[in-house]
């Protein structure tokens, strides 16, 4: 990819559709905001400039870009002025900038950086002045339309609010990502007017000012339509949700990890689980989980946060487990919750276990040790441990604080020791 990049991601809107106090973007796919897919492509392409232009509740959002994506130059859109103002407000981070700008959207989570550089080299290949990445919809209801001349040059863009009957009956349509030769976009957007009725400047005027000074304008068109889908409204986010799952649970089967049933399983984009583990029905994996080879997870699982899984071992139906590591060939097979707990290799947890980990004010730490055996119905209450070897009988309540040493069967409420194994 050459270097003379600069990349502008608009993320100002207020997405009124969304009907929701959280900005747009911030709203998550996977377990990720759907601003994140996008300065994740970003980041991929390496740019000599990185611009997120920010505007309605900015700060949550500035706050996210300079936690993900570190070196991101931000602009903020004081007044939501429609995507042509958006644009000019990064002119001057680009001032003595000589190259291609692209142009793409912060809610837009489904395109693919593959995408991406296809259409970068779309435009640097036949050394245009402006490449669209267009689509062709059987249904092109909600997009801008792309207007041809009888030469079929790109003459401009109408969005749908703007079309008369005609138009509306264009099937190819703009879906958003440009490239832009700088000097040109921004002698162009200088002359972008006023939409009377939005009260806005669009960018996609842009075009037919190009094409009236004899820019030339490209396109390259999009086969795989979930691309160009953008999220405006709850309807649109779930509707990505069931495209992203897909294309994760495939990325991680092709990997060798069986997932019997991906419709009803649900995982995140950060999700690690290595090949011939198994994912049963009714699977719910949430951010920064690890699951090692060989391992079995579910049905009617739920994998909080922070959660690693070793190798070989078995975490059940109706069993919830958050922050908590579990060693190489560990099973808990059913009916428990395990938060915050360190737990060691070849470790059998019974039918029931509660670790208490949360007193009210602060959540503290569960240890059970190599070759332990937890008893059905067990409470350990943290702070704890659990020794090598050691068993608790069914019901019992292990106190906070009151270690059960390595090798000691314990019962009762609270419990006592009743031996140790060696004795």
């Amino acid at each position: 990819m050459r270097k003379d990049l600069a990349i502008i991601v608009l993320a100002a809107g207020k997405g009124k559709r969304m009907k929701s106090s959280l900005p747009k973007v911030l709203h998550k796919l996977a377990g990720r905001p759907l601003l994140g897919y996008v300065l994740d492509i970003a980041k991929s392409l390496k740019p000599q400039h990185k611009i997120c232009v920010l505007g309605h509740e900015f700060r949550p959002v500035r706050d996210f870009v300079r936690q993900e994506a570190g070196a991101f130059k931000i602009a903020v859109q004081k007044r939501l002025l429609g995507s042509a103002d958006a644009v000019k407000q990064a002119k001057s981070m680009l001032r003595n900038f000589k190259g291609t700008v692209l142009v793409i959207y912060g809610d837009n989570p489904l395109l693919k950086p593959q995408t991406v550089k296809s259409l970068l080299a779309q435009h640097y290949r036949l050394n245009v002045n402006a490449t669209l990445l267009s689509a062709t919809l059987t249904d092109p209801a909600g997009f801008g339309r792309i207007i041809r001349d009888a030469t079929g040059n790109i003459a401009r863009i109408v969005e749908e609010s703007e079309a008369n009957e005609y138009e509306k009956e264009i099937k190819e349509i703009n879906t958003g990502a440009a490239c832009f030769n700088n000097k040109m976009l921004f002698k162009a957007l200088d002359k972008v007017k006023l939409n009377a009725r939005k009260k806005e400047f669009f960018l996609t005027d842009v075009i037919q000012i190009f094409y009236k000074m004899n820019a030339r304008v490209a396109s390259l068109r999009l086969d795989d339509l979930a691309q160009a889908s953008g999220i405006n409204t709850p309807a649109d986010l779930s509707r990505a949700e069931r495209l992203i799952q897909q294309r994760l649970q495939e990325a991680l089967m092709n990997k060798g990890v069986k997932i019997v049933d991906p419709e009803n399983t649900y995982i995140c984009w950060d999700t690690r689980i290595q090949k011939e583990s198994v994912i049963l029905p009714f699977t719910v994996i949430e951010n920064n989980v690890r699951i090692g080879r060989t391992c079995r997870i579910g049905p009617f699982c739920h994998l909080r946060e922070g959660v690693v899984v070793a190798d070989k071992s078995v975490v059940g139906n109706f069993a919830e487990l958050v922050r908590t590591q579990i060693g190489k060939a560990t099973k808990s097979a059913h009916f428990c919750y395990l938060g915050d707990s360190r737990i060691g290799k070849n470790v059998n947890i019974g039918a029931g276990t509660v670790t208490a980990n949360f007193n009210g004010k602060k959540k503290s730490v569960t240890i059970i040790k190599d070759g332990s055996f937890i008893g059905s119905n067990t409470t350990l209450i943290a702070p704890l441990s659990v020794g090598k070897g050691a068993v608790t009988g069914a019901g019992s309540v292990i106190t906070k604080n009151r270690n059960v040493p390595d090798g000691a069967i314990v019962a009762g409420v609270p419990a006592r020791i009743l031996k140790r194994i060696n004795e």
